[in-house]
């Protein structure tokens, strides 16, 4: 289990890395077909299959371009033998932002299921906490 837990922290690493370079291909590669995935913005019904993933990410990389962090700074990987969860704390924002809010962390969840021996994140939810008070420091 400790090699499947260091493919998962690969992969999800590498996704990361992905997202911040705006690198479609590599995003979209180890997803399952079928996956489904929560949000930040709408659709507030979520997004399903590979076509719909796919397609909310080139608005997400030309706000990325303009010059924001998206890194990965706490990650947690629990892998059984089939299926697996991570849950992960990732810096995401503008440098303007992060200023504002430096203690504002993305929440990132993640379901993945071994198919023909490779891992495919089959879910993924993104979150930001609803502040109602100060923001955090």
């Amino acid at each position: 289990m400790a090699d499947d837990v260091e493919q998962i922290r690969a992969l999800i690493e590498e996704w990361a890395a992905a997202v911040h370079r705006g690198d479609l291909r590599t995003v979209v590669a180890e997803h399952a077909e079928d996956i489904v995935m929560f949000d930040v913005p709408p659709p507030y019904e979520g997004l399903r299959g590979m076509d719909a993933y796919r397609e909310v990410w080139p608005p997400f990389f030309v706000w990325q371009a303009e010059g924001a962090e998206f890194a990965v700074e706490e990650l947690e990987v629990v892998a059984g033998q089939d299926v697996a969860f991570a849950y992960a704390l990732l810096r995401c924002g503008t440098p303007e932002e992060l200023a504002a809010r430096p203690g504002l962390r993305l929440r990132l969840t993640l379901g993945l299921r071994k198919e023909a021996g490779r891992w495919l994140i089959a879910h993924e939810h993104h979150s930001f906490p609803c502040e109602p008070g100060p923001p955090p420091e």
